[in-house]
């Protein structure tokens, strides 16, 4: 069997749902998770040996910390197991798939629950504006902006455009692309929206948010959740004999991280035939190499981190699709949509199916998992064998890229 950390099962709560006004609190969409989880698995409770939780921002928005120890109060099953929560802001639910695929390599737990929760919708759009900006050099950066993250994102615009040129319709194309996406995607959280083409250019119906930046260039604000369950290759192969499922291998990853400031990572960007932020492209090169994967070209798909559309821009030059500035040539030619050459995001993304922060790197390995297993439903790519996801927390900060493939498990 080829080595590598397996995918049993996963799943996610609607997006679309806002759990302040069901009164429904952490303990509840967690405990919902656990099981939606493990009955996607068709794995019992007690298979599980340890459990890793991404959140970021608990404290924040909810109050409550220690949320490691949130599995086990929701489902009493799960007490006295070892878990932890973690931490890297939009990336913290990645970087907590990769604490659980290290525990596997080493040896020492062969099955484990991965969890990404967040509740964002509980407090007014401005506050949670400024406990989302948390994530940012606090003190540093965006103190004048009203909504910070936007105001960053519309800044690396503004690099590009300075560099390369930046035209506002390829990301219109972009956020287009992903909210129609959605509407296919029965748990995105804007699968009911009502648009067409003439909303984006309508300054009442799109207005600006920060900068360059428009409404629906913007990922939602957003609760829910998300998991799966990760194995060895020898627990996978036995699981695979008694239930019939077909696994998907995690078979490349990268990760890496850069200084807090956005302004000290641009004066890092000084040559125009380099990427704008070369350790996002080293994490990818990183996950592709281990993979044993020769190019991004190789992949049937990818789900990229759009928390605005500036983001997915960014990618797909950092993936290696173009040259650096370049990625306007592969949206005009319609690559990335889902019948195309290389599709981004056939689940809607985060601007089209939501962006729970500390859940959406465990929603993004979800989705890759069901396209190399052919569960994807209507959003499935066809054919799909080998994808990508490249999760981002911060203004680049901390960059995650994992390589799914299909399996005989």
């Amino acid at each position: 069997m080829a080595p590598g950390v397996f995918v049993l099962g996963g799943a996610q709560t609607d997006f679309a749902r806002h759990l302040a006004r069901e009164g429904t609190g952490l303990d509840l969409v967690v405990g919902e998770i656990v099981d939606r989880t493990l009955e996607a698995a068709k794995l019992d409770v007690r298979a599980i040996e340890a459990i890793h939780v991404g959140n970021a921002f608990g404290e924040l928005f909810t109050g409550q910390a220690q949320l490691g120890a949130m599995p086990a109060t929701a489902r009493p099953a799960l007490w006295g197991l070892p878990a932890s929560r973690h931490e890297a802001a939009c990336a913290s639910g990645s970087v907590a798939v990769l604490a659980a695929m290290a525990e596997i390599e080493a040896g020492r737990y062969e099955c484990i629950l991965v969890l990404g929760v967040e509740q964002e919708r509980n407090v007014p759009g401005e506050i949670a504006a400024r406990h989302l900006g948390a994530a940012a050099w606090i003190g540093h950066e965006g103190e004048t902006a009203r909504y910070l993250w936007p105001h960053m994102f519309s800044r690396i615009g503004d690099a590009y455009e300075e560099r390369w040129g930046l035209r506002a319709e390829h990301l219109t194309a972009i956020a287009k692309k992903n909210l129609g996406n959605a509407r296919d995607n029965p748990l995105a959280q804007t699968r009911e929206w009502t648009w067409n083409a003439g909303t984006f250019a309508d300054a009442t119906a799109n207005p600006p948010v920060e900068g360059r930046l428009r409404r629906y260039d913007c990922a939602q604000v957003t609760d829910g959740a998300a998991g799966v369950v990760l194995a060895s290759a020898r627990f996978a192969e036995a699981h695979a004999r008694q239930t019939g499922i077909r696994a998907a291998r995690i078979s490349g990853w990268g990760h890496r991280t850069a200084a807090l400031g956005l302004a000290a990572k641009l004066a890092r960007a000084t040559d125009p035939a380099q990427p704008l932020l070369p350790h996002l492209r080293q994490t990818v090169d990183d996950a592709l190499r281990r993979a044993e994967v020769p190019g991004v070209l190789a992949l049937d798909g990818v789900e990229v981190h759009d928390c605005f559309t500036v983001t997915e821009y960014l990618a797909i030059d950092h993936l290696g699709i173009t040259a650096p500035g370049d990625a306007w040539k592969t949206i005009e030619a319609g690559m990335h949509e889902r019948t195309g050459e290389l599709p981004i995001n056939p689940s809607g993304g985060l601007i089209g199916g939501g962006h729970p922060v500390g859940a959406t790197g465990v929603r993004m390995l979800v989705d890759a998992a069901h396209q190399v297993t052919g569960t994807a439903g209507a959003t499935q790519v066809e054919g799909a064998q080998t994808f990508g996801l490249l999760n981002i927390g911060g203004s680049g900060t901390t960059a995650v890229c994992l390589v799914v493939q299909g399996s005989s498990v």
